[in-house]
């Protein structure tokens, strides 16, 4: 409990935290918390806070459907949160398995990966994740293939340089010198060195991965309709955003406050984690 404390100590980590632990509560509770079924069709383009015409209180307003916008909100933090999070956890598992070997054996092997890697980091990221779910479609599972290809190169450039870091220490070359199996050295002695900046790098790029679901979304790329989608919902009210800006400020909201969020606990964790190495 006590490495915890630490973190418990620094604004950013509580501010932060808060934020992504109550988005991540709502994606739960979402069946608890959503008043309406976020498809079904009740009073179209009722404003925020306006009973409807049987009585319903509509906390944000509705769409052109006549879909309760709350609701759906609510059921959109549960599709944001879980596949931004498998996304990005598929990206990892790549970019830590491959950025581990090439740190650790060095020679054609890096130089074989780190060009595919610089190959695939060559191509704008949004251009990237267009051109792979125009061609595969979209859908959820082409989603998180498109995040990991897109990823994961960026992973295994971070994974790489601390492994050949790490590689290089005294407790490692004493491992390699007992006959320790390479396995062994890789994700015992090597991986737990690895935790903190990537754990910092794992709240930013799960920010941008909300972010990247939330783009392809509004361009028509994101989760298949009538699927709740934050993207999709500021997609489907920006012709009518003028006239009624609930359609658009709401979905808006929910992906800045996700987003700042994790931003901000990224911050915090590199703080302690730049204290401890400095009193190491």
């Amino acid at each position: 409990m006590k490495m915890f404390v630490p973190y418990l100590k620094k604004p950013l980590v509580l501010i932060g935290g808060g934020l992504a632990l109550g988005w991540l509560l709502v994606a739960i509770f979402a069946p608890l918390i959503a008043p309406y079924d976020p498809l079904q069709t009740l009073q179209p383009l009722a404003k925020p806070m306006v009973a409807g015409a049987k009585g319903e209180l509509f906390l944000f307003g509705t769409d052109m459907l006549g879909r309760d916008i709350f609701s759906r909100l609510v059921w959109g933090a549960r599709t944001v949160v879980i596949y931004s999070t498998l996304a990005t956890l598929t990206a990892y598992a790549f970019g830590l398995l491959f950025g581990l070997i090439a740190g650790y054996a060095g020679g054609r092997t890096d130089a074989v990966l780190s060009f595919l890697a610089n190959v695939v980091l060559s191509f704008p990221v949004l251009v990237l994740y267009i051109v792979i779910i125009v061609v595969i479609g979209a859908s959820p599972v082409n989603i998180v293939i498109a995040v990991t290809f897109s990823s994961a190169p960026a992973i295994y450039r971070i994974v790489r340089g601390i492994t050949i870091d790490v590689a290089s220490r005294d407790f490692v070359k004493a491992a390699v010198t007992q006959g320790e199996s390479t396995l062994r050295i890789l994700f015992v002695d090597i991986l737990p060195n690895t935790t903190g900046p990537l754990a910092v790098d794992f709240c930013l790029r799960l920010g941008y991965t909300a972010i990247t679901i939330g783009t392809l979304g509004f361009l028509g790329l994101g989760l298949p309709p009538p699927t709740p989608d934050w993207g999709g919902m500021v997609n489907e009210g920006r012709a009518m955003a003028i006239a009624f800006p609930h359609l658009v400020i709401f979905p808006c909201i929910a992906i800045s406050s996700l987003t700042l969020g994790l931003s901000l606990l990224a911050d915090g964790l590199r703080e302690v984690n730049d204290a401890k190495e400095r009193h190491a």
